[in-house]
């Protein structure tokens, strides 16, 4: 210890110094301005529930720990899903909590956490902050697995967790289902389990859960994780992972206790009794994704990829002029464009109301 440094300079020796180089989770700011970056769900409970919502909330007990409401949440999320027979789930304040939980279960020596890229920065964040190993794997220049070199990278490392997105994210594809299953079998034949990362599931033409449901066995290995973030509860954080009970019950001994909140709780719980008034804007943004796909590739200069998620990526030809064009004009998406080389001048735009698109179509298209 030097005289010179301050206790403050010496307490901060005491961060890992990885840690200390990163750079912490950035979220935009957003006042005054129309929020597309974060593929939220535009569409508020309607006033009725407003009210039905908010008077239940005021009587519950917050003077009291989460106690059996929690598993009727699990009961109802498994009855919404239709979780097959042998399987369990559990629950996370969003899924990034569940991802960090996977990280902190599986952290033996030499363990390796694999992932295409470009994907969902958490994977790799949570290898990092768990002093694991992390190895992705580029995608093809259309966004499509590398079946090939994912296959020789599942050899050669071995990985303990594979995290697969269906649909992808920030590319917002679903990859071909062929080549998945021979991926989940090569995980399974070095002894690892596979994260299917379903977030944006109510906005997919597919889900991984068919697959499980028709071949059990096959996939056994595989957990399948999903959140009510995309389905519009965003501002509550709840995740929920699902897989064989055996798995489920290891990893859930990780998990904090009390991690879901009675307010939570009971706001997932009062949103599955009314799942069809979050199952009609689902519809609705869907059709508006189709409206501002057709909209966007008539444009010159613009490519728009197919989309089964809440989002759409597009190239242009000058990524940054464009943001900050949009921004100018009380518009912010996403500037994925030096996530990963792949992703050279492209933007993240999310599917909003017929509004909200019409206003994002024409800051677009002026800041081109």
């Amino acid at each position: 210890m030097t005289a010179n440094t301050t206790p403050l300079a010496r307490a901060l020796a005491n961060i890992r110094q990885d840690v200390q180089s990163m750079h912490a989770y950035a979220v935009q700011d957003a006042r005054g301005l129309l929020k597309l970056d974060a593929m939220e769900n535009p569409f508020s409970l309607p006033e009725p529930l407003q009210t039905a919502l908010g008077q239940r909330l005021g009587g519950l007990a917050i003077n009291r720990y989460p106690g059996e409401r929690v598993n009727d949440l699990k009961d109802a999320l498994a009855l919404h899903v239709g979780l097959p027979k042998g399987h369990s789930l559990m629950l996370g304040n969003g899924s990034d909590e569940l991802i960090s939980l996977l990280a902190l279960a599986c952290d033996a020596p030499g363990a390796t956490i694999l992932a295409p890229l470009p994907g969902f920065v958490m994977y790799a964040m949570s290898a990092q902050l768990q002093g694991l190993r992390f190895v992705g794997v580029s995608l093809t220049a259309d966004f499509e697995l590398d079946e090939a070199a994912m296959l020789a990278a599942i050899a050669e490392h071995r990985p303990t967790i594979t995290y697969l997105a269906y649909p992808n994210n920030p590319t917002a594809n679903l990859w071909d289902a062929e080549v998945i299953r021979r991926l989940i079998a090569a995980v399974g034949e070095q002894g690892g389990l596979v994260v299917m990362d379903e977030a944006y599931q109510p906005f997919a033409s597919h889900s991984w859960l068919s697959e499980i449901t028709a071949n059990p066995e096959a996939n056994a290995h595989v957990l399948l994780m999903r959140t009510l973030s995309k389905f519009g509860l965003a501002g509550i954080r709840l995740g929920y992972m699902m897989g064989r009970t055996e798995l489920i019950a290891e990893i859930d001994k990780v998990r904090p206790p009390y991690n879901i909140s009675v307010l939570n709780c009971e706001c997932a719980l009062f949103a599955l009794e009314h799942a069809e008034v979050f199952a009609e804007q689902a519809a609705t943004l869907r059709r508006e994704r189709g409206l501002l796909l057709s909209a966007l590739r008539g444009l010159p200069g613009v490519r728009a990829w197919d989309s089964d998620a809440n989002m759409i990526l597009v190239r242009v030809p000058d990524a940054l002029k464009t943001f900050e064009g949009m921004r100018s004009r009380g518009v912010l998406i996403k500037n994925v464009s030096k996530m990963h080389s792949l992703l050279a001048n492209c933007l993240r735009l999310t599917v909003g109301s017929a509004d909200d698109n019409a206003r994002m179509l024409a800051a677009f298209q002026a800041s081109l």
